[in-house]
Parts: C-alpha cells; structure tokens; sequence
C-alpha cells in the first residue's frame, strides 16, 4: 500500500482494531455486511461497526476496497480515540459514567470546608483546596475530611501539589507561598513560609523544577531550595494583571487583562525564564484555563464565553459563546478542569457547564442549588467543585 494514497477500508479496520487493544474472534458472517469476501478482515470490521466507529457505505455494505478520503480518516481515528479514552479510564474501572449532577440541593455528594473556599487540586487519592486562611484536605472516593493546614492569614488563594507537597498563594501584599508536607494519620501540620512573592498572588503552576504565580501586577517564578526564603525572580516586562497560570510541558501560559480595560484579555505564552513568546486574544474576563494535552481552555468571565486555544500555534479553534449558538449554560465561568476526557467549567451565578474535549462540543449545563460554584479540579475520576458558603464555612463537592 502506498503511503501517497488512502488505505484500503478493509487495512484501516486492522489498524484500528489492534490500537484498541482488544481481543477479536472469528466469525463465520461479518455483522450486517454482505460484500466483506475475505473473512479473515471480519474480526476487525466487526469490532469497529460495534463501537461506532463506522457504519459503513449503506446499512448492508462495507466497501472494503473502496480506499478511505482524509475527512473519513479523521473521522474514524477521532472515534478510535474517544472509544479507546473510555475504555481504558479510572470512570471506566470504577464503573463510574454519570455526567450528571449529584444532589446538591439535599445535602449529598458534598464535605463541609472551612470559609471561602477558593481554588482546589487534586493529587490522585485527595484533594486539596484553599480556604479563608487554611488548606483543608479531603478523601477523593469518600468525600471524608482529612483535616485543616492552618497558616492563620486569611487570604489562601491558588493550590498546587507537586514534589510531594502542597503550596498555596497567600493573597496578602506582598504575598507569601507557604508550603504543607501531607502527613499521615490525619495530624496536619501547619504550613510554612518559603518565599516573599508579588503583591496579591492568586494562581499557581509548576513547570517540573519552578513554581511560578500570578500576582497583581507580576508574575513570580520561584526556586525550590533547603530552609526557606526560596530564590524568587519578578518578572513584571509585558506583564499587567496576570491571574491564572498552566503548563503544557514546555511551556508557561498566563491568562491576563489590562488595568482597568475591559474586552483586552490575551492569553500569555511564555519561555522558562518568563519572557512573552506570544500573546493570543481571547475573551473579556479570561480567567482559570486548563490544559487537555492539546488545548487550553480559558473560561471569560465577562462576556459569558470559553475559548479554546492549540498550544502548537497558538490558533483560536473554538470559542463557546452566545454569538455563535454554543454557549452552553456558560454564565461568569470562572475556572476548569480536565478529567482525561471532559473538560468541566463553573459559573458563578449557579451553574456548571460540560464539554467534550476530544470533538470540543457542549455536553450540557447543569445547575447547583443554592451553591455558588468557585474553583474545580479533578481527582482523576471525578471532578471536584468548590463552593461559596458563609462567613464561617463553605463547601466541595463530586461531580
């Protein structure tokens, strides 16, 4: 077969087959196709029509000879992905599929925090989340509280676990990244302090060997060392009020606006020691993105849209948005999360809005009663919402 001309439709089904990695049985008669000759395809073109992944020319004919455009091969490796992603993830051991929300408004499927839960990560097993002065720490499959590292400031802001530890931004001016070390037998130990960062920090990331954070006017990018007073640097060139941070792998992103401008969010792509490589126009408001391996996504809080950006180029290839009919429940989105297959926005006058990464189509909306939803995050399994309470607590929840 030549690699200058498509693949027979018969070769494609091997193809497929096997990078599913499931096992194939002969068969006697090729599903509801009456032109397969060689039966010895069968197998395979079985197990692709069972999982959608075609359907063939007509209800009764396959074509295997007819040789497969482009545009259908995008198609059937897209199905392939998706099918292979499903089969293959934490949901899919745990026999957890719902996409659904849980019972909010009668008290089920959420953990009582302490106040003004902001931000939150999860770390596999737990997750962690930044409260009013506090990180609370809560048991991903059962929602148990595993116990407050109190630092007393009333400002923790973003999360981030890495290296075995736990950070946290302290909103304070200048601000502070303290750091808790998980300890077992639910004993939290306090946090401490290891670096003097920008004045009123918000998020966080790590890129393999620094932290950097998002501060009011600059960004922080800040040196792991023994003791504390880390090695800070401030990078403040081109930088104006920066908020949200993610790491694709190889490089930094910042989501940021201009003081007092409304409609002059870009997304910020940057090299390791902070420099702009290439700024990218998105929505009024961009605030927590998140990154699918291919994409970030941005949430715009102001103009109630999402944008969705290839790391690669930098292209704007979706935007979510009332002007083109995609809006999807969006309504002030404020963060998101990925889970490996879904990407799960919050919207802060009482919603959540779901979508599909692998297509970048809506799933749906779903509404959160009584709660004002905040930051999110996923455990690997579920996602996780934090939630606005009162002056004295609030909430997370699984989604």
């Amino acid at each position: 077969m030549s690699l200058n001309r498509p693949p027979p439709r018969r070769s494609l089904a091997v193809i497929l087959g096997a990078l599913l990695f499931f096992p194939s049985f002969a068969s006697a008669v090729c599903g509801p196709f009456t032109d397969v000759v060689n039966l010895s395809y069968c197998p395979f073109i079985q197990e692709i029509y069972n999982l959608g992944i075609t359907l063939g020319t007509s209800a009764t004919t396959y074509a295997p000879a007819a040789n497969v455009p482009r545009d259908q091969m995008a198609a059937f490796l897209a199905r392939n992905f998706d099918r292979s992603a499903s089969r293959t993830s934490r949901k899919a051991a745990l026999n957890q599929w719902w996409t659904s929300t849980p019972h909010y408004d009668q008290n089920l499927g959420i953990t009582l925090v302490y106040d003004n839960p902001k931000l939150l990560a999860g770390d596999g097993a737990d997750v962690w989340v930044a409260t009013a002065g506090q990180i609370d720490r809560v048991r991903a499959s059962t929602g148990e509280s595993l116990g407050s590292y109190v630092d007393n400031t009333g400002h923790t802001y973003g999360i981030l676990v890495a290296m075995n530890r736990v950070f946290a931004t302290e909103g304070t001016s200048p601000g502070s990244l303290v750091m808790a070390t998980p300890s077992p037998f639910n004993t939290p130990v306090n946090p401490t302090f290891v670096a003097t960062i920008g004045d009123n920090p918000t998020g966080i990331a790590f890129d393999g060997n620094k932290i950097w954070t998002a501060n009011g006017a600059s960004l922080s990018i800040v040196t792991p060392a023994s003791g504390v007073d880390w090695a800070v640097t401030s990078i403040t060139a081109g930088i104006t009020e920066p908020l949200g941070l993610v790491f694709d792998g190889h490089n930094m992103w910042a989501t940021q606006g201009t003081t007092g401008v409304h409609g002059s969010y870009v997304l910020l792509k940057l090299n390791s020691a902070g420099g702009i490589l290439q700024s990218v126009a998105v929505g009024d408001g961009a605030s927590y993105p998140i990154f699918d391996g291919n994409n970030i996504w941005v949430p715009n809080f102001f103009d109630n849209s999402l944008t969705v950006v290839r790391v690669s180029d930098g292209a704007v290839v979706k935007t979510f948005s009332a002007d083109d009919g995609s809006q999807n429940g969006l309504s002030h989105p404020f963060a998101a999360a990925f889970d490996g297959q879904n990407v799960l926005v919050t919207n802060v006058t009482g919603s959540l809005s779901l979508f599909k990464a692998a297509d970048l189509t809506g799933i749906g909306s779903f509404p959160t009663p009584g709660f004002t939803p905040s930051g999110v995050c996923s455990d690997g399994v579920n996602f996780w919402v934090s939630f606005l309470g009162d002056d004295s607590f609030g909430y997370i929840g699984r989604f």
